[in-house]
């Protein structure tokens, strides 16, 4: 419910007038570019590698990135496959699935969701980055003149596509954080606060967002087209993002439920797993979304709808999971 409200304020902020839309778009990339480096930064210097135990969440990721991986093959490859595969993939474990956890399995239970979320963000943020950088490059390409030697060489292509998926505001602040963690480097106190405190705006922050882009979505695109387009283009909207809501919040988690058993992965392992998978779509992807300029619409609309079905979703994977135990 604390998302949701955070969600509804966003709205009521852009109803209101409070913020314009262009404002709206620097606080985007303030966002992006900020507030969640400064996030995952702090968040990887504070991990331990050598004692993560990473066996439990493999399976997770395998579900994860063959979803995201038949998103890209289903749909081609481009931006938007991309970021709809995300949608589909990347759970809000943090401010909903933390507490949450907690609540259900205790100290033992976190144990496990903060192994998968350290490795979260590295896995599946830097796995959609750099490729969305590539299929960006790619329709970038295709636009081109097939003339342009600089353009056409692959070795080129591929060399921009990787240093642009490196020099990004999200995989550089996780190896940075890493490198810090395994030599135990510490930045000083004077440094340090101000990293933490910007971190911790970005989830609220994030939602807010999502909230105003909800807005714009609903009421705030001027289309020059008849209603009979509007009404069709906003029907499909909704099928997309009831699509994402339908995979994210109980294919995803069935998925990892039925496939642990069949490997042997049992116990408060594989229920963390699982109520972890269940968990509506993270706010990251919307941000993903923005920056990119692609399924604005359909990625504002999935969050929200997804994390609003997840108050009946979440509970019936819960009794799912029980009952298979």
């Amino acid at each position: 419910m604390p998302v949701a409200i955070l969600i509804c304020i966003g709205f009521w902020v852009a109803k209101l007038g409070v913020i314009s839309e262009p404002g709206a778009q620097d606080l985007t990339r303030l966002t992006f570019n900020v507030l969640a480096p400064a996030l995952l930064f702090h968040t990887m210097t504070q991990v331990h590698l050598h004692e993560l135990n990473i066996t439990p969440i493999l399976l997770y990721f395998f579900i994860a990135l063959s979803l995201f991986a038949a998103s890209i093959s289903v749909l081609g490859f481009t931006r938007k496959s991309t970021v709809l595969g995300l949608a589909g993939t990347y759970s809000n474990t943090t401010m909903i699935g933390v507490p949450l956890i907690g609540l259900v399995y205790g100290a033992p239970g976190l144990v496990y969701l903060f192994t998968l979320i350290s490795l979260h963000a590295i896995i599946l943020l830097t796995t959609a980055t750099i490729v969305l950088e590539f299929s960006l490059l790619s329709e970038t390409v295709a636009d081109q003149n097939p003339d342009v030697t600089e353009s056409s060489n692959p070795w080129y292509t591929v060399g921009k596509a990787l240093r642009n998926a490196i020099i990004h505001p999200v995989p550089l602040p996780i190896v940075a954080g890493i490198i810090f963690s395994y030599f135990g480097w510490q930045l000083p106190k004077l440094i340090e606060e101000p990293v933490i405190w910007i971190g911790l705006t970005f989830s609220p922050i994030a939602l807010l967002l999502v909230g105003i882009s909800l807005y714009s979505a609903t009421y705030g695109r001027k289309l020059s087209n008849t209603h009979e387009l509007r009404h069709s283009e906003n029907l499909s909207v909704w099928k997309i993002a009831g699509a994402l809501t339908l995979i994210k919040n109980l294919v995803n988690p069935i998925l990892v439920l039925g496939i642990g058993h069949l490997v042997g992965v049992q116990g408060l392992a594989l229920s963390v797993m699982v109520l972890a998978a269940s968990m509506p779509i993270g706010a990251n992807v919307f941000l993903f979304s923005q920056r990119y300029r692609v399924s604005q619409s359909e990625i504002t609309i999935a969050v929200s709808t997804s994390t609003i079905a997840a108050l009946a979703t979440v509970p019936l994977v819960m009794w799912l999971n029980d009952l298979m135990a």
